[in-house]
């Protein structure tokens, strides 16, 4: 029946292509159109849609303020933005305020129809699911989790089997809870994710902590970009046919086709060529691809999750990495902080990988002493996670003991004055007593002194310095 059918805004200036989209999309949409911003703020003012299409760039009322008053609704229909080449940015800053995605002109019709089709069936699971929250109470909120305080001395730590991220607390200020405030908001969306950081820092555990929130239920297929060359890596992410080259005997799946319906993580993505960055870029547009050798095209539904250490932008100032490219991987960007920002979960981290390594290696590790613990607090930790991981797993090797003791700490955390090329640019060392600080530098040493008294614990630490954990945390940021 005709009123079963989505009823689609078509918002377009350009009377050519607003018509052909309205031509195009009417054969399975009630399509009605408006030649500008204002034409389409009363029509969302006098009746409801499904999906409103709008340009980007409009004379009076832009699609911008059409998104807005999209989104003003109590049941908001789907958004999908048209923009140029040359406005890619302020589409991507469309997505993050709430639109569904974005298409670039010259317009593709069928891309087009395939990206209102999954908008649609976006909105769709979203009004079946509105009612079933409701009737779900809201549970109370979790309270700020924070590392356990050292013992008194001569008291171990006791090893646990596990370690829970942070939740998202009231003021959103902790490096780690912001993380995850972001992973709760992004992940139930088909918005590409681009996790950036230092390497160790955790990318591919968020990336799959995306996956599991996510509901998606495909596999989470991990790719690590640098580990394979530019021909191997074309024919992982997108299989080949068999005869396509020398040794293929069989028909090889590629892991896009693998992860249909899941979630494709790409670490290292700043690695990948030219050419592998064209290809890339086309199934994110199009969710479709050939195999190598092959001429079929093959339809999938894959959330892109990539990962790097590296400045994509700088990159792209460069002619190193696509711009329109980078745009499609960086609809959303969640950045992690290095872990000696994060110390106060070096405790539950130490106990999870000791009782970890304590298993696998049949150790009989029950525990840490306190000053191995200090001193693991207040390590640098220029190599991260993945370099607390490696050091707690050669200490649970060598321990001679039940307890891990500063003796089985590796010389490098023992002295960490003598690893001093092994820092990051910003670990600056404490000048000498001899030379005169400044009053910077002196607040910097009064920090760390109180952040390491209260074992990484940055609310006890601004109670002890006697300013508000909000002080602390723009202090530590500058």
């Amino acid at each position: 029946m005709e009123e079963d059918r989505p009823k689609l805004l078509i918002v377009d200036d350009e009377h050519n292509t607003r018509e052909a989209m309205a031509r195009y999309l009417g054969r399975r949409y009630r399509v009605t159109t408006a030649a500008d911003g204002g034409d389409a703020l009363e029509e969302l003012a006098a009746q409801k849609f499904d999906l409103v299409l709008t340009d980007l760039r409009m004379p009076k009322h832009d699609g911008m303020e059409v998104l807005h008053a999209v989104l003003a609704q109590p049941d908001p229909p789907a958004c999908v933005l048209l923009t140029a080449y040359g406005s890619i940015e302020d589409a991507v800053s469309a997505v993050k305020q709430g639109a569904f995605d974005f298409v670039t002109k010259p317009v593709k019709l069928d891309k087009l129809e395939s990206v209102v089709r999954a908008a649609l069936d976006e909105r769709r699971k979203r009004s079946v699911e509105a009612p079933r929250a409701e009737l779900v109470e809201m549970p109370e909120p979790e309270p700020e989790i924070h590392a356990p305080a050292l013992p008194e001395p001569h008291r171990p730590v006791a090893l646990a089997p596990e370690y829970v991220l942070p939740e998202p607390t009231e003021d959103g200020r902790d490096p780690m809870a912001e993380v995850m405030r972001l992973v709760n908001t992004v992940a139930p969306t088909r918005s590409t994710v681009l996790l950036t950081g230092e390497s160790g820092t955790g990318k591919e555990v968020i990336a799959r902590l995306l996956h599991e929130r996510s509901g998606r239920r495909g596999e989470f297929v991990a790719v690590h970009c640098a580990a394979l060359t530019s021909t191997l890596l074309e024919s992982e992410l997108f299989g080949y046919e068999k005869g396509a080259f020398t040794g293929a005997q069989e028909r090889h799946i590629g892991r896009f086709e693998a992860a249909d319906g899941g979630t494709i993580f790409l670490d290292e993505i700043g690695e990948i060529d030219a050419a592998t960055q064209v290809k890339l870029l086309r199934v994110l547009e199009s969710r479709s691809f050939e195999r190598v050798g092959g001429t079929e095209t093959v339809k999938v539904d894959v959330r892109l999750i990539s990962a790097t250490n590296r400045d994509l932008r700088k990159m792209v100032m460069e002619n190193r990495f696509r711009e329109d490219l980078f745009y499609r991987l960086s609809v959303v960007n969640i950045p992690l902080p290095p872990l000696r920002e994060r110390r106060e979960e070096i405790p539950q981290l130490v106990a999870r990988f000791a009782a970890e390594f304590a298993r696998e290696n049949n150790r009989p590790v029950t525990g840490i002493s306190p000053e191995a613990l200090r001193a693991l607090i207040n390590y640098p930790w220029p190599g991260n996670i993945r370099e607390l991981r490696n050091c707690i797993e050669s200490m649970v090797v060598l321990a001679r003991g039940p307890l891990l003791e500063v003796r089985d700490l590796p010389a490098s955390v023992r002295h960490p004055e003598t690893a001093g090329e092994l820092l990051p640019p910003d670990m600056a060392t404490r000048p000498p007593a001899e030379k005169p600080l400044k009053l910077d530098e002196n607040e910097r040493i009064l920090i760390d002194e109180a952040l390491r008294k209260c074992n990484g614990n940055r609310t006890a630490a601004a109670k002890l310095l006697g300013i508000s954990r909000r002080t602390l945390h723009r202090k530590l940021a500058k």
